[in-house]
């Protein structure tokens, strides 16, 4: 299995913090899971809102359970509540089905982690998350 790195995952936070503080987005909260959705990297910034990070998690751990981009896991929700609802119960964590993160997929195409972020809006968390993804090397998929 081809695994993401700490290294790499370093790297993806470091690229979205770049990018929060480039476009002034509101302070993050950022989680990094590997492709087994295992946390491979977690930072909340100063000043982020209460629960950010459990809700950046929930991005991170509903995408990586069901292998599909976030914005993909939200249209799920809305066309089927009752899966998402079922999904949420037997996955052991958090599934949040809001825009706000990315798959991360190596250069060979290959599933490796996905990064949830919360703090902005849904459209600018994603936005950092890809700016993050892409500051490492790797290719983000939204699902959008």
């Amino acid at each position: 299995m081809i695994a993401l790195t700490l290294a790499q995952a370093s790297l993806i936070v470091d690229g979205a913090l770049k990018y929060a503080h480039e476009n002034g987005l509101k302070p993050l909260a950022i989680a990094v899971l590997d492709a087994r959705g295992a946390q491979k990297f977690f930072l909340a910034q100063d000043g982020t809102s209460l629960k950010r990070g459990e809700i950046a998690l929930g991005k991170a751990n509903g995408a990586i359970a069901l292998g599909v981009g976030p914005r993909t896991l939200n249209k799920m929700a809305l066309e089927r509540p009752h899966f998402i609802n079922g999904v949420a119960l037997s996955v052991g964590g958090p599934v949040v089905p809001v825009p706000g993160g990315a798959l991360v997929r190596d250069a060979d195409g290959h599933l490796i982690g996905v990064v949830g972020i919360s703090g902005d809006t849904s459209d600018n968390d994603e936005a950092a998350a890809v700016a993050g993804i892409e500051a490492a090397g790797l290719t983000a998929e939204t699902g959008g």
